[in-house]
């Protein structure tokens, strides 16, 4: 980019320069040389293609698990949370190694092992996470030795649909007591594939922990 000084002002392209007003200055530039067409059909930007394809199935897949979720994280006090939830997502896409690259989906991440880890030690913000002691086995949740002894929770059971990016969630409100199981009921079948999210909240309602279980 170049600035130019001339009687006559000249906007618009000149065969391969393009002429234009930036912050009151005259600049003048080459055209770029992107190429939509070669863009979707030349074999040198299909890395470029599958990267674009699976950033957008992370963006598109961490807006729709941050909708389940708006009324309780917009608590953690983090302007940049939407940016960091989306690197979480790119991460937990990476550990697909059954589909091939330009494919690769976070469903197949967090059917791993090393998936499920990365979403439950994901930080909220300033919100603690939630201590390892809580769990969720056959739809059964316990806690071990919580630091507190009564709390007031209240659990998201999401069942996502990876391929249409769609949620559908439920909330079960309870209190939590220290060695205490809780039998849950989500409405789903036993055999789908759910995320579970907890939130613990003091008596006047201010949240002290939260995340995924």
């Amino acid at each position: 980019m170049a600035t130019y000084e001339s009687i006559i002002k000249i906007k618009g392209a000149v065969g391969d320069l393009v002429f234009y007003t930036l912050n009151g200055k005259n600049v003048v530039r080459k055209k770029s040389g992107f190429n939509k067409t070669a863009f979707t059909k030349n074999p040198s930007y299909e890395k470029v293609r599958q990267n674009s394809t699976e950033f957008g199935h992370c963006s598109r897949m961490g807006k729709a698990l941050r909708s389940c979720l708006s009324s309780y994280i917009k608590e953690a006090g983090d302007p940049l949370l939407y940016q960091k939830f989306a690197r979480l997502m790119t991460s937990v896409k990476d550990l697909d190694l059954t589909s091939e690259r330009g494919k690769r989906t976070v469903g197949n991440g967090l059917k791993t092992e090393q998936g499920k880890k990365l979403l439950k030690e994901f930080q909220f913000g300033n919100v603690k996470n939630i201590v390892p002691e809580v769990r969720i086995e056959a739809q059964t949740l316990y806690t071990n030795h919580y630091h507190t002894v009564t709390n007031n929770i209240t659990l998201v059971i999401i069942k996502p649909d990876f391929e249409n990016y769609r949620m559908e969630f439920v909330e079960e409100t309870f209190p939590l007591a220290s060695g205490q199981s809780v039998s849950l009921k989500p409405g789903f079948s036993k055999d789908d594939f759910l995320l579970y999210f907890m939130v613990i909240k003091k008596e006047d309602g201010s949240i002290t922990h939260m995340g995924f279980i």
